[in-house]
């Protein structure tokens, strides 16, 4: 059954942001592009690596570790060496709070 989790503050999530915290039991990067907040799962899909170490460029989010890059809205792979996309999860903000849809 998917549930709404409450994950941070849209202060603590600020834009250019990238921010890793836990719903569920799924470890999540928040990603807030430009005022628009995005979650993906924090792995790469590469190695394994946690995304919410890397950088944010030109709207999309780069592994730091290998150099993977994906797009935040949905997780897909845009370049290598990652060939898979990162799963992504609904994101909605509420007044000042961010929540996360988990399973």
């Amino acid at each position: 059954m998917s549930e709404w989790v409450r994950v941070a503050s849209v202060e603590e999530c600020g834009s250019g942001c990238l921010r890793g915290v836990e719903a569920g039991g799924e470890r999540i990067v928040l990603v807030n592009v430009d005022e628009s907040v995005y979650a993906l799962e924090d792995r790469c899909s590469h190695q394994d690596f946690p995304l919410s170490d890397g950088t944010l460029e030109d709207g999309k989010l780069e592994c730091l570790y290998h150099g993977a890059r994906f797009d935040p809205a949905t997780g897909k792979a845009l370049t290598l060496p990652a060939i898979r996309p990162v799963r992504s999860f609904p994101v909605e903000v509420r007044g000042s709070d961010i929540y996360v849809q988990v399973e």
